[in-house]
């Protein structure tokens, strides 16, 4: 790039970046790039000239002033500016009493408008079973139309173990407190021991809930409005369950529907192998069995390396991976501590 000094005074800005092919925001772009470089600071540039149009300082109060006045502080600004110029006083026109009125933080809207509160990210992180729960309720197609069965569902998201369900007619929140209570003494947790996680449905945000939690010395986590993906632990065995080849399209009463989620769960937990446990069951990593039969697959492995070495051409098979780590929202920190 050409230094500044070799053209300031012989040639304009403008002939110099047209002899050159280049554009004069380009230009000043590299210019500054280079001054920051060198210096830290961005090169100086001319101070904003001042219009001779513009209000004075004391033109400008005056101006805030009349705004302030108790007969127009409830009136809009065309109002007041009429007003005035009704009575032969004319002091800036409305563009500027606007500006004037930004420049001081005081253009909002007037009416109440919804606030929206903050909510922050969940995020939670399980090292092994019965440290964070995800529970929700998904419909079940009743025998006529517009007619459902709802099926709810309590998952450690470690090992993806359905600690407890149940398939009722409607949403409740009663109901809910019972699964929740039944599933915490079955599993015979603590308290302060377990996280329970969900959206925020009815149920999920009900004051019995929100008792029975607290009594049950449980942690309360709720999903962002709006955001599923807070919450993907419970959606994903929905999917896994009614995309089974015999799913039914409806269910004819609440018993069929009944026993047909307990087929299913049992399938689901002590058949299905999940890619995410390294190929073992939910109950298998739910009740600890995992290490055991991951040497069993790892003396399966050595006995085909042996038969067939030339079969292996990187490494020796090994069995994979187990679960050491499962994170709700895995913050970014997290990623940088394990890269370091």
């Amino acid at each position: 790039m050409i230094a500044v000094s070799e053209v300031r005074g012989r040639i304009s800005c403008n002939r110099a970046c047209t002899a050159l092919g280049l554009s004069r925001a380009t230009f000043y772009r590299l210019r500054d790039a280079v001054s920051l470089e060198n210096t830290g600071s961005r090169s100086e540039t001319r101070p904003a000239r001042r219009s001779p149009r513009a209000l004075s300082a004391l033109e400008r109060a005056q101006v805030l002033d009349l705004l302030h006045e108790p007969e127009h502080v409830d009136l809009a600004v065309p109002q007041v500016w009429a007003r005035n110029l009704d009575q032969g006083r004319y002091l800036c026109s409305m563009r500027t009493m606007y500006r004037i009125l930004d420049a001081a933080g005081e253009v909002r809207e007037r009416r109440d408008q919804a606030r929206r509160p903050s909510y922050a990210r969940p995020e939670l992180l399980a090292t092994a079973p019965n440290q964070v729960w995800s529970w929700d309720i998904t419909r079940l197609k009743g025998p006529r139309k517009w007619t459902f069965f709802q099926l709810y569902v309590v998952l450690d998201i470690f090992s993806r173990y359905a600690v407890g369900w149940m398939v009722a007619e409607r949403e409740s929140a009663q109901l809910a407190t019972i699964l929740v209570e039944e599933s915490y003494a079955k599993q015979g947790v603590t308290p302060g021991q377990v996280t329970l996680h969900s959206d925020r449905g009815n149920p999920m945000v009900s004051r019995s809930m929100a008792l029975l939690l607290a009594d049950l010395g449980i942690t309360k986590s709720l999903s962002r409005p709006h955001i599923s993906d807070d919450n993907p632990f419970s959606e994903a065995p929905f999917k896994t369950l009614k995309y089974r080849p015999n799913f039914p399209d409806r269910f004819g009463s609440i018993e069929h529907a009944r026993d047909y989620c307990r087929e299913l769960f049992d399938w689901y937990h002590h058949q299905h192998r999940h890619s995410a446990l390294g190929w073992m069951t939910p109950a298998d990593v739910h009740y600890g069995r995992v290490e055991t039969l991951r040497e069993e697959r790892a003396s399966v492995l050595n006995a085909a390396y042996r038969l067939h070495p030339e079969r292996f051409v990187r490494r020796p098979p090994t069995p994979p991976a187990l679960p050491t780590t499962v994170w709700i929202n895995r913050p970014a920190s997290a990623d940088v501590a394990i890269a370091q």
